[in-house]
Parts: structure tokens; C-alpha cells; sequence
């Protein structure tokens, strides 16, 4: 099976108006598992190029609001999201929560942060399991009780150590791989299902 690029996924995800076909990872967790509500309150961690925020506000309708922050520009254009750029280790949360009227907690906290890959398998699995702790270290803070958590990590021997941290906080931890990633992609995504 080789690589491409330009895939069903791809071409879907350009005819559907998403800016990146990763959009169908997210659809396909919330078939399976039903985390978005219309009015949500969503915080989206590595949002760009964007297209989990799109599906975010689809979902959540015009009473809903996205919150997206990653080190990358954002460049879509929705009514019901604001989207910062800027590295989350070096945010004060709680000041650009105020600054755009935001009121933790959230419903959902969603993370589809990457570290940038090395290629060296060891370095990348090590980054991708730190992003996975910042984001849930974040939904721990700022997502409501019943609320639900979402996010991508490079799988590793440290999967087990992640997902049981994940059952600490939350009633249940389901592990998707989702059809629309790539066969030759090494990335699954944890789902805290209701905080406990």
C-alpha cells in the first residue's frame, strides 16, 4: 500500500469545505461515542489547520463556542470560534479565557496536537505522549464534571501508562483508531469518556 497524499479522505475533505481531511477522524469518535451537544463550550489544542474546529462548530450550533490555540495560524473563518497562536506551555489559560469571555469549565477538551517528527521513532513517541499529559493536565483543570476528553498519540509501550491516567480522571477510557487515519500512521486517540 503506498502513501498518498491526495486519498478519498483528502479529496473529501476538500469537497466538504474542511481544511484538512483529519476532520473524519473526529467525526468517526463522535459517531462512536456521541461527545458533542448543541451550546457546547469546546477547547481545541492544536487546532490548525482548523478542521476540528469546523466539525466542533457545526456540532455545537451558533449558542456553542470553540476555543482554539496551537503554535500554527489558524486561517479559518467561523462565527462561534476564537483562535489564538501561540505555544500552550507558555499561556496563562485563565487570562485568555477572560480576555475572550470564555467561562471554564468546558464540555469538551480536544487535542489533536503533534510534536514536529523527528523521525526518530523513540523522540517522537516521547513528544507526542508530553503533549498528550499538557492536554490532559488542561482538561483536568478546565472540563467540567461529565464532560469529555479527546486526544492523538503516536503509539508506544507508554500507551498503557496514558490511558491509565486517563481512567484516573474520567469514568471510562475507549481507544479509537479511527478508518480515516492512514494505515501506515502510527497514531491512535484516547477518549475520556465523562470526568469524573
Amino acid at each position: 500500500m503506498t502513501y498518498n497524499p491526495h486519498d478519498r479522505y483528502f479529496k473529501k475533505a476538500k469537497e466538504e469545505g474542511f481544511a484538512a481531511r483529519s476532520v473524519f477522524k473526529l467525526e468517526e469518535i463522535d459517531k462512536k461515542h456521541k461527545i458533542f451537544k448543541p451550546g457546547q463550550i469546546v477547547l481545541d489544542l492544536g487546532a490548525s489547520p482548523g478542521s476540528w474546529s469546523q466539525f466542533s462548530s457545526q456540532k455545537i450550533g451558533s449558542a456553542g463556542r470553540v476555543l482554539g490555540v496551537d503554535l500554527s495560524p489558524v486561517n479559518v473563518k467561523l462565527g462561534n470560534a476564537v483562535f489564538i497562536q501561540a505555544d500552550l506551555r507558555d499561556l496563562n489559560l485563565e487570562e485568555i479565557f477572560n480576555l475572550h469571555g470564555f467561562r471554564p469549565p468546558f464540555d469538551l477538551v480536544l487535542s489533536d496536537m503533534a510534536p514536529k517528527t523527528t523521525g526518530i521513532r523513540m523522540t517522537d513517541q516521547a513528544r507526542s505522549m508530553e503533549l498528550c499529559e499538557l492536554a490532559l493536565d488542561v482538561a483536568r483543570r478546565f472540563l467540567k464534571k461529565d464532560g469529555h476528553f479527546v486526544c492523538k498519540l503516536f503509539h508506544s509501550d507508554e500507551f498503557a501508562k496514558l490511558r491509565d491516567e486517563i481512567k484516573k480522571s474520567f469514568a471510562k477510557c475507549e481507544v479509537v483508531k479511527p478508518e480515516s487515519t492512514r494505515k501506515i500512521s502510527k497514531e491512535i486517540f484516547l477518549v475520556g469518556i465523562s470526568k469524573k
